[in-house]
């Protein structure tokens, strides 16, 4: 960079949604390298309790393998849940 270059707000923004899809990129890319995850891990990556997780489970939203005692998820399925149930509506108004 040069000593009289000057930087602007546009140029900082542009830089934060770099860094920001870089950082996205690598945790995507820490998690699909692990294809299948145990349920602790999908724990902490949905910030839900293991209640939560087995009635999931249950109630057949979640898909899962389970061997031996060890329930097993597939990353893919997770964000294929995550998306079918996206809210698109950021206006959404409580009844």
């Amino acid at each position: 960079m040069y000593k009289d270059e000057i930087i602007t707000k546009a140029d900082l923004e542009k830089l934060k949604t770099e860094i920001k899809n870089i950082i996205i990129s690598l945790i995507d890319d820490a998690f699909s390298k692990n294809k299948w995850l145990k349920s602790n891990d999908i724990q902490k990556m949905l910030g839900v309790s293991s209640g939560t997780l087995k009635n999931l489970r249950l109630n057949g939203i979640l898909p899962h393998s389970k061997i031996g005692g060890t329930i097993y998820y597939n990353y893919a399925d997770i964000l294929c849940v995550l998306e079918k149930n996206k809210i698109s509506n950021i206006l959404e108004t409580k009844a």
